[in-house]
């Protein structure tokens, strides 16, 4: 059976030489004569590939040693309660800029724990665009300003870094980490669930400046607590240490195929090809602010809807899989990771312009 281009959201598909690779290794990693999944966390097997695929990552985003990288479990929405119950610090205010479906389970998840001061919002514009940074109304007591770059759902992508001052930034990069160059040095906290552009689910990146750990709310779990979590190197508890081993392979790829500007390089001729598509056509449309577009996850409609699901039983067949919008947006949506080959666009964009041809 050939192998489908998959443009799922997440969990999303994963560059083939990594699964040839686990394969080849599943029963027996490196002489061991066991498979990762068998190994013991604080076994020298195991400490040697959590040690490796640190470093890649470090390297591969050039994280400053101002900053410590966790390898933890309970996905990104986990975040959503770790962030203020680590980041509050005494205060009692922090400041989120509400772009989309992930931005609002953030924002109410804060609210569990603080006040919330919404600084901006796109919801007026149906989430179609990025509020420019100098509508927004920060607080000059907020412990933290947090946002989303990339929209999963909407396709909305933040052009710009915010600039926030001595406010720590903190941002939920689920689907955008690692698809280009990013100054960490800018950032609190980055944070972000593996199953796009990292590995399989299961796992989660935390990227959080080391001054900023060690003062949490009365209250917050041991498990919640990153200084914890970094004075364990991630191993407080068992880790997920089969994603942590497919994690590096992925990050060990990304060095070895030119690092992230390469990636931002095809990351950016892909989406260019798909959006260029969409724009050329009177059959399909997308409805984000072109200056806010996302590079990873593309939605698009098309001109009647009744055509929907011809359209996904016909792409289908064709070997383009998972095209379905989100329920709460309709349509169509492709996502774009970097193990998306270019060929996989290069496929969606030809089979559109066919099914265009035969029934527009």
């Amino acid at each position: 059976m050939s192998r489908v281009y998959n443009f799922s959201a997440g969990p999303a598909m994963l560059p083939q030489v990594v699964l040839e690779r686990a394969r080849e290794e599943m029963l027996d990693w490196h002489g061991s004569g066991m498979s990762v999944m068998e190994m013991s966390h604080r076994g020298k097997e195991f400490m040697s590939i959590a040690e490796k695929a640190s470093a890649d990552l470090r390297e591969l985003m050039a994280i400053p040693e101002t900053h410590e990288i966790l390898f933890l479990q309970g996905g990104a929405s986990s975040q959503f309660a770790m962030v203020p119950m680590n980041l509050l610090r005494g205060k009692q205010r922090a400041d989120y800029i509400n772009t989309g479906a992930w931005s609002k389970k953030a924002i109410a998840e804060a609210k569990r724990y603080c006040e919330v001061n919404v600084a901006a919002s796109s919801e007026a514009s149906n989430f179609t665009t990025v509020p420019p940074q100098e509508s927004w109304q920060l607080s000059e007591d907020a412990a933290y300003v947090h946002y989303t770059p990339n929209e999963t759902i909407g396709g909305v992508e933040f052009p710009f870094i915010p600039e926030t001052g001595d406010v720590p930034l903190v941002a939920d990069m689920s689907s955008t980490i690692l698809s280009r160059p990013l100054d960490v040095s800018r950032f609190g906290v980055i944070y972000a669930g593996a199953q796009k552009n990292i590995g399989p689910a299961g796992l989660t990146v935390v990227i959080v400046r080391k001054d900023l750990m060690g003062e949490t709310l009365d209250g917050t779990p041991t498990m919640f607590d990153y200084k914890v979590h970094a004075d364990n190197g991630s191993m407080s508890n068992t880790p997920p240490t089969y994603s942590w081993y497919l994690a590096g392979l992925v990050f060990a790829l990304l060095k070895e195929q030119g690092g992230l500007q390469k990636m931002a390089e095809i990351n950016k001729r892909k989406s260019d090809k798909l959006y260029a598509a969409i724009d050329a056509s009177d059959f399909y449309r997308n409805p984000v602010d072109p200056a806010c577009r996302s590079w990873m996850n593309v939605p698009f409609t098309l001109a009647d809807a009744k055509l929907d699901a011809t359209f996904l039983e016909e792409a289908k067949a064709a070997g383009l899989t998972t095209l379905k919008g989100h329920r709460s947006v309709g349509g169509m949506r492709a996502s774009i990771y970097n193990a998306m080959p270019e060929a996989g666009v290069d496929a969606l964009v030809a089979f559109m312009a066919d099914f265009e041809q035969r029934h527009g």
